[in-house]
């Protein structure tokens, strides 16, 4: 089983990042895919669900109508798109499917 994120980078207060995960080894199209991040000094806390029948969504008050969350299960991946960024969303962003596998996290810093 493999869960890759990728996408992270330093980007400016009210900039945009997409972020993507790459999951192998097991039926994606199975799974609630989710983003979490965790910020340093803090609890790692969701950010964003997607199901999996239907992709119905849901996200943090935090992120709500800023971040979007998607998925094209024929290329078993799950996309987090972040637009105005604040310094507050800076984190290492984690991929988790269902809850049971995740990947080792894409760094996000935002800050001018």
């Amino acid at each position: 089983v493999q869960v890759v994120e990728s996408g992270g980078g330093l980007v400016q207060p009210g900039g945009s990042l997409r972020l993507s995960c790459v999951a192998s080894g097991f039926t994606f199209s199975n799974y609630n895919m989710r983003w979490y991040r965790q910020a340093p000094g803090k609890d790692r806390e969701l950010v964003a669900t997607i199901m999996s029948s239907r992709g119905s969504t849901n996200y943090a008050d935090s992120v709500k109508g800023r971040f979007t969350i998607s998925r094209d299960n024929t290329k078993n991946t799950v996309y987090l798109q972040m637009n105005d960024l604040k310094p507050e969303d800076t984190a290492v962003y984690y991929c988790y499917a269902g809850l049971i596998y995740w990947g080792q996290g894409t760094q996000v810093t935002v800050s001018s």
